[in-house]
């Protein structure tokens, strides 16, 4: 690379980078491959596909699954939990935004984002 050029970004630093097989993310997880397909069946995450065809998953998928692991781990059908998740996301995301209009309105300025 020459001098004065940027680093490219490492693929092994981005939460979204699909680096992860399933079988590894399942080990990681302490869960089962068909555990990682019911998440997947119930569209709490969707793994990238190999050229071979073969799932992987990124660090940030993997956070959400064990957020899944627990509740299931917990009593939660996985089914429910996938839900608890996504209605999680989507409060948190709202609250955010609730915020980023506050922020605005407080300091006389239009938000960054549109609701």
């Amino acid at each position: 690379m020459p001098p004065g050029s940027s680093r490219p970004v490492d693929n092994l630093d981005d939460d979204d980078y699909p680096a992860y097989t399933m079988g590894r993310a399942a080990e990681m997880l302490g869960a089962t491959p068909a555990f990682l397909r019911a998440l997947g069946e119930h569209r709490l995450i969707t793994p990238l596909r190999s050229e071979g065809g073969h799932r992987r998953y990124s660090r940030y998928q993997l956070r959400i699954a064990a957020r899944a692991r627990e509740l299931v781990d917990a009593g939660t059908a996985v089914e429910a939990a996938c839900r608890i998740i996504i209605l999680e996301d989507q409060l948190e995301e709202a609250q955010r935004i609730n915020e980023e209009l506050r922020a605005a309105q407080n300091a006389g300025t239009q938000p960054k984002s549109s609701v």
